[in-house]
């Protein structure tokens, strides 16, 4: 065990941290240069198109130091806020992390955010600084800022080159030396805590283990502390590039197991694998359970397919562990899902990636949050979705989740910023100058403020230079109210939303101009009306497609041509009655980047 260091690279989104482990492979030779690439953890294409990681990656390397070989096992995480909870599992399955720091931006606010969940797993911090290469690397200032929040002494920090590869052999050494060891019992019985699963169609599930205490050998009898399941374990083995089979995954090591799992609903992440004859007493605890923000409703384009739907959405879950789902109905669109996500860019990249990698296509709501909705009756339901409020007359009252928004920020943009944030109903709590250029600012807000079009707004008004991050901190009364669309005088339920009362107005009148322009035209008149209860606030007209009835009549009394007009309007009156309106995907997409 003492040749075993397990640690992970925590930083802001586009640091570095997926180059610097791709010149930690190089070094270690991990990878022979016919199978190096850039960014080579990185193996989703919609990774490497929009420049993001989406899922952490771990794999082994051996380093030798002193003259004995260590096995370094490491584990890359995304920089997102909207992914945090892959950091939170990574962190829980080791005992360092590298820290690194843009040395051209400074510290930003998703890098305090992941420092603190290390420091709280007790994990040891090593401090780097990335991209002293740049002509507008400032590494002397980042230093101090880096000293200033963790307390370290400035020759403690690395410089490095993600890049060009500078400064980093000695960053290995490093890991070696200050990372200290997993703590374990090798005799006791097996505990061995899932991070991570895929599925995989010929072989089931593949669950990704790091053993605290004890060892599993291929053959061995294990089961499943939560769902109590036996299984051989088929297979077991490391973590190159590649799975790479072995006889034994000893303690403190990390690994796989094949055991032929078929159904994706038997390996939950965060559960602990033990042995069948020699079972460990209790689970590993100080896993936190996932809590989703934003929830939608996700149906299949094509009804028929809701079974389909259901099979793929169960092992896309095993996949993406902070992706919850549940079935629900809808009257326009029919059986589908409800499901909950961390924020909106995990919605979007759910939603492509159930495209690409299962080719589902699928139908996404307007999103929302959760809120807890007292009855007069002193009963509290928790309402995720706008259909499920119960009648005006039977609240009592409504709260809504609230957040700390932290962001991190130039000083010239402090107006700006503060302007959008009271914008959004928050509440400044704390403003804390890091370097006389760089301010923090500490808000109170809504959650359901920040869900539509807040990150982007920030970053436009910013010019790039903002970060943000944010954690929930409880809920609070709110004056909501419910309002629908109505299309052609019925309620369009996939368009509901529940809003604030001061901004539903200015919300339905958007909506209704928006929708205006995208509901193609039909043989009548349709109405698009936005409606908080029986009241309506705003209303649009898409007008309808008209055929001259009257081009036949080249003279004659003015009655012929009366008569054609009253018989067409007979008509048109009729049609609207029975009339349906078909709502693009394009319309519910929309909602989402209203400006």
């Amino acid at each position: 065990m003492k040749h075993i260091r397990n640690f992970c690279i925590i930083a802001h989104i586009d640091h570095g941290k997926s180059t610097l482990a791709d010149r930690l492979i190089e070094l270690t030779s991990t990878l022979s240069s016919r199978e190096m690439d850039n960014q080579v953890l990185d193996d989703m294409d919609l990774e490497k198109e929009k420049g993001i990681t989406i899922k952490s990656h771990a794999i082994q390397m051996v380093h030798e130091y002193k003259g004995e070989k260590y096995r370094l096992n490491l584990i890359d995480t995304p920089g997102h806020v909207d992914f945090s909870y892959e950091v939170s599992r990574s962190i829980a399955s080791c005992e360092g992390a590298i820290l690194v720091v843009d040395a051209t931006q400074g510290i930003q606010a998703q890098t305090i955010s992941n420092l603190y969940q290390a420091i709280d797993h007790n994990l040891e911090i090593i401090p780097v600084l990335n991209k002293i290469d740049m002509d507008s690397a400032r590494p002397e200032v980042v230093a101090d800022e880096v000293c200033d929040l963790i307390g370290c002494d400035p020759d403690d920090i690395f410089k490095v080159s993600a890049r060009t590869g500078e400064g980093v052999a000695p960053l290995l050494d490093a890991i070696v030396e200050r990372i200290p060891a997993p703590q374990g019992d090798p005799d006791a019985p097996l505990q061995a805590l899932i991070f991570d699963s895929v599925f995989n169609s010929f072989r089931g599930v593949i669950a990704y283990f790091k053993v605290k205490n004890g060892s599993i050998r291929k053959g061995d009898k294990v089961k499943f502390f939560s769902t109590g399941q036996e299984y051989e374990a088929d297979e077991v083995g490391v973590l190159k590039l590649k799975m790479q089979p072995t006889d034994e995954i000893s303690c403190g090591d990390v690994g796989y197991i094949i055991s032929g799992i078929k159904s994706a609903t038997e390996v939950k992440v965060g559960d602990t694998i033990t042995h069948v004859d020699n079972p460990c007493s209790e689970a590993i605890a100080g896993f936190e359970e996932v809590k989703p923000m934003v929830f939608a409703g996700m149906y299949p384009v094509d009804a028929a397919k809701f079974e389909e739907l259901r099979s793929v959405l169960e092992k896309f879950q095993l996949n993406d562990a902070s992706f919850v789902y549940e079935p629900e109905s809808s009257l326009a669109l029919g059986s589908g899902f409800r499901c909950g996500f961390l924020g909106l860019l995990h919605l979007e990249i759910v939603q492509e990636r159930l495209f690409r990698e299962y080719n589902m296509d699928v139908i996404t709501t307007v999103p929302n949050v959760s809120y807890k909705v007292y009855t007069t009756q002193g009963e509290e339901m928790e309402v995720h979705n706008p259909s499920g409020m119960p009648a005006p007359t039977l609240i009592d009252h409504i709260e809504e989740p609230y957040i700390k928004a932290q962001i991190i920020s130039k000083s010239d943009y402090f107006g700006a910023i503060m302007k959008l944030c009271l914008e959004r109903r928050g509440t400044l709590t704390a403003q804390h100058f890091i370097t006389a250029e760089r301010v923090e600012l500490s808000y109170d807000m809504p959650l359901s403020e920040i869900v539509f079009g807040f990150y982007d707004t920030l970053k436009t008004i910013s010019k790039g230079y903002a970060s943000f991050d944010y954690h929930i901190t409880g809920y609070r009364p709110a004056k909501l109210v419910r309002l629908d669309i109505l299309l052609n005088g019925d309620p369009a339920d996939a368009l509901s939303t529940l809003i604030h009362e001061d901004n539903a107005y200015d919300f339905g009148r958007r909506m209704c101009v928006k929708l205006k322009d995208l509901i193609p035209r039909q043989q009548f008149d349709i109405p698009i009306q936005a409606a908080i209860g029986a009241k309506i606030i705003a209303r649009e007209t898409v007008k309808q497609v008209r055929k001259d009835v009257t081009a036949k009549c080249y003279g004659g009394d003015i009655t012929r041509k009366r008569k054609l007009l009253e018989k067409q309007k007979e008509g048109k009156k009729r049609m609207r009655q029975i009339g349906t309106v078909q709502v693009p995907q394009s319309a519910f997409m929309a909602v989402l980047k209203l400006d």
